[in-house]
């Protein structure tokens, strides 16, 4: 699956994040380094969801924009 993220040059570095994805983002010393971290990121977002959604079902849908 695929999302969309914002990059940010910043003084220290990179930070990222995911808009489709409240509170998800994370930050690098360089531009790999933060694309790195955020797939991290992303994978723990969802893994979490998918726990705390608990018995309700959860699906994947891909729209196109």
């Amino acid at each position: 699956m695929k999302y969309p993220v914002a990059l940010i040059r910043s003084e220290e570095g990179y930070s990222v994040s995911c808009p489709g994805l409240p509170g998800c983002w994370s930050q690098g010393k360089t531009e790999e380094e933060a694309l790195e971290n955020i797939k991290d990121a992303i994978q723990e977002y969802i893994a979490v969801a998918r726990q705390l959604g608990g018995e309700r079902e959860l699906r994947e849908v891909e729209i196109q924009a």
